[in-house]
């Protein structure tokens, strides 16, 4: 299993993206120090996911950040992406796993204490705490956990974890210093008018953080 770096975890969302190209943004965003991203797609069809898939694939292979796929295994498959996110409704991990084969990145959303439980039994490679504030970027998201709940979280998963929604530059580090492993953006990075010069604040804020705790 290849060693996961979790600092700064994108998020794609086209509907952010301001009329510009999502795959740009993307590469000028792992140029400014994203860690790992997550194509995530639900407004369009099968053949054009695989499509965006194929071209983030292509665009990420040379700065070596892996590329998961958000719920969707057949698209995984298809452009031989390194992982895939799944929900806690989406497909369970033991069938995505089996799918998947033992080297592929799985990483599970976690918004309760039971779900964490339950994550804990899991081979999952990290999980993602949601949403720790609340957010407009997903409508399906439950009750926000805040910064008690990824204290609470970190401490008792056995798995890395990224705080997942309604993070930016202002409160970065408070979720790193309560334990999680990285964060997840979308909007913060996605709109940016300069996404490069966005991450790269960003990594720096979580490297400091990590640094002085």
């Amino acid at each position: 299993m290849r060693q996961l770096d979790l600092s700064l975890y994108l998020v794609t969302d086209r509907e952010c993206a301001l009329g510009r190209d999502i795959v740009d943004i993307v590469e000028q965003a792992v140029q400014g120090g994203v860690t790992i991203v997550q194509l995530r797609e639900k407004q369009c069809d099968t053949k054009q996911f695989y499509n965006i898939a194929v071209r983030l694939k292509e665009c990420l292979k040379p700065y070596d950040v892996p590329l998961i796929i958000n719920d969707r295994v057949d698209i995984a498959l298809a452009c031989d992406a390194q992982g895939v996110h799944i929900g806690q409704s989406d497909m369970p991990y033991q069938v995505v796993r089996r799918l998947l084969g033992p080297d592929k990145i799985i990483g599970l959303s976690v918004s309760n204490a039971q779900q964490l439980e339950y994550a804990n039994t899991l081979d999952v490679d990290y999980i993602g705490l949601s949403p720790v504030f609340d957010t407009t970027t997903k409508k399906d998201t439950s009750k926000a956990i805040g910064i008690e709940g990824v204290r609470d979280f970190s401490r008792k998963s056995k798995h890395l974890s990224v705080g997942i929604g309604g993070i930016n530059a202002s409160n970065a580090e408070q979720v790193i210093h309560a334990g999680a492993d990285g964060i997840s953006l979308v909007s913060a990075i996605i709109s940016a008018d300069k996404p490069k010069l966005a991450a790269a604040e960003l990594l720096n804020i979580v490297k400091q953080t990590k640094n002085n705790m």
